[in-house]
């Protein structure tokens, strides 16, 4: 087995929840299992499609087929069929969750947009003093430390 690859247990537990494909073509529909081969490496590696090694066929099947699945909702059944299998087995703590750093949005300035603010989005110490104390953090806590006022150009 190679790296990015599905090892015979793994492919036999998600190996349901792939459709089989009719060829239209009059051509033999390709292996489920190499196909998604493929999109694992893809996703494994971050390379781009075209650069997919040829023992995985045609870099725009292998996106074909990644994209009609991914509109079909098999990646999601799949992470759903695992989640039940680890959750049967004790392996998952529902208490611990994590921010996908993906779905994070990161400042206008950031993205090199224009850093003034305007006079609607400004806040005072006061008010930031008055939201903190509402949400329940104690006065001693870091955020105390690092807020300080921001001297505001007047116009």
């Amino acid at each position: 087995m190679k790296r990015h690859e599905l090892t015979d247990e793994q492919w036999e537990l998600i190996s349901p929840l792939i459709p089989r494909r009719r060829a239209r073509t009059g051509r033999p529909a390709k292996d489920p299992r190499v196909m998604l081969n493929g999109i694992f490496w893809i996703l494994g590696t971050g390379a781009p499609w075209r650069d997919l090694p040829e023992r995985f066929g045609s870099c725009k099947t292998v996106h074909r087929y990644f994209s009609n699945w991914r509109r079909l909702g098999v990646f999601a059944k799949i992470i759903e069929a695992l989640q039940v299998k680890l959750d049967a087995s004790g392996l998952i703590d529902w208490e611990l969750w994590c921010v996908d750093g993906a779905s994070v949005r990161a400042s206008r300035a950031a993205a090199g947009a224009d850093k003034k603010v305007s006079p609607a989005t400004r806040t005072s110490r006061r008010t930031t003093h008055w939201a903190a104390r509402e949400a329940g953090l104690d006065r001693s806590s870091t955020w105390s430390l690092t807020v300080r006022a921001l001297p505001w150009p007047s116009k």
